[in-house]
């Protein structure tokens, strides 16, 4: 055997590095992250690492495992959380607005047996579950108005979306997570336009619609108050009728030579007798 090696050192070496390839392929080291189907000749024999509900990953299952080389195939299938993205499509919602809607689904593969035989590979699978998430949001979407996506409601609508395409992905051994909206927009042009409008109008109808009920409850409040006025000058008067007529010229002197404070133009001049009724209270009662 030494005496083969030194003749023929270059087959020597190429022989050591097949059998090298042989028996590092004949083992494998599967990954925490990682599910492996084995395939022999195109037909799944086992599987290797399997996900199971519950069980952390990095638990049994990873580590070195064996293969016969050459008759058998790995096929590596992610164990975490994936998402698949929906293209961005129009919905016509119930109350006739078209929405431009982007959404996402997150999904985890259980099945791995399954998803080998129906989708071969995860990206097929992820091509698979797209245009059957974008027909779900689709539906559901279109059965309610656009003002239900601003409200909580909107997670129910989610579930709704989630129970649907959940049984689709089950008959690819995929389970799904979860179902998000990332963008609700109206489109570019005319019905964005008319939707601000729309809101715009709204608004101010209510802005008007607050306001009329502030001034009612002004006037209410300013008519309580006068009345109680009324009923505190008729008591007053009942009790000192020299009192009260005293106050009274007072608020009159008061409004005709200082005025409110609000008027801006020049005070007016008024020319009266002293012996004039109206000033009396300036000479006195007893004058």
């Amino acid at each position: 055997m030494s005496d083969l090696i030194r003749r023929r050192p270059i087959l020597s070496a190429i022989a050591a590095l097949l059998v090298l390839f042989v028996v590092i392929s004949s083992f494998p080291i599967i990954p925490e992250t990682q599910q492996a189907v084995v395939v022999r000749f195109g037909k799944p024999v086992r599987i290797l690492n399997r996900y199971e509900a519950g069980r952390p990953i990095g638990a049994q299952g990873a580590g070195i495992s064996w293969r016969l080389p050459f008759a058998e195939q790995m096929v590596w299938i992610d164990k975490r959380v994936q998402d698949v993205d929906m293209q961005r499509q129009q919905v016509l919602s119930t109350d006739q607005r078209r929405l431009e809607v982007d959404a996402f689904a997150r999904y985890r593969i259980v099945d791995p047996l399954l998803m080998y035989i129906r989708a071969r590979n995860e990206q097929q699978l992820r091509d698979q579950l797209r245009p059957i998430l974008g027909s779900e949001v689709r539906n559901e979407l279109g059965r309610i108005e656009f003002a239900s996506l601003l409200t909580p409601e909107r997670q129910g609508i989610m579930d709704s979306v989630r129970t649907s395409l959940n049984r689709i992905a089950r008959q690819y051994g995929a389970e799904i997570i979860d179902v998000r909206i990332k963008k609700t927009d109206l489109p570019d042009g005319t019905p964005l336009q008319s939707a601000y409008d729309r809101m715009r109008t709204a608004r101010l109808q209510e802005a008007r619609s607050i306001r009329a009920q502030g001034a009612k409850q002004a006037q209410i409040i300013r008519a309580e108050a006068d009345a109680e006025a009324a009923r505190t000058y008729a008591a007053s008067f009942g009790k000192d009728a020299g009192f009260y007529d005293f106050y009274r010229a007072m608020q009159s002197y008061q409004t005709t030579f200082v005025g409110d404070g609000q008027d801006k133009t020049a005070p007016t001049t008024v020319v009266l007798s002293p012996q004039n009724d109206y000033l009396k209270e300036f000479s006195g009662r007893s004058r």
